[in-house]
């Protein structure tokens, strides 16, 4: 009798525990502050790295459509590349 009052006991434990698990837990419907969401803008620096970079990435697909891509070359070797030169042509 035991035996089965404990079976019992463990599987309502075990259900209960999975309907927990599986019921989403409330979340707050309050929007976000503004001052969280706003982005800083970038530096001059960091503005120049990223137009580098999308310069360099259409260089990449062109040349890769093209099949001008030499043998062994990854989008990183091509990037460091690229953008050394693009930083010396100003």
């Amino acid at each position: 009798m035991l035996r089965i009052v404990l079976a019992t006991a463990l599987a309502a434990g075990l259900a209960a525990a999975a309907i927990a698990q599986t019921t989403p837990a409330p979340s707050s419907t309050a929007p976000a502050p503004a001052a969280a969401t706003a982005k800083k803008p970038a530096s001059g620096g960091l503005a120049a790295a990223r137009e580098r970079q999308k310069k360099c990435g259409v260089e990449w697909k062109e040349a890769k459509a093209a099949g001008k891509v030499e043998k062994g070359m990854t989008w990183p070797k091509f990037w460091s590349a690229c953008n050394k030169r693009l930083k010396t042509a100003g």
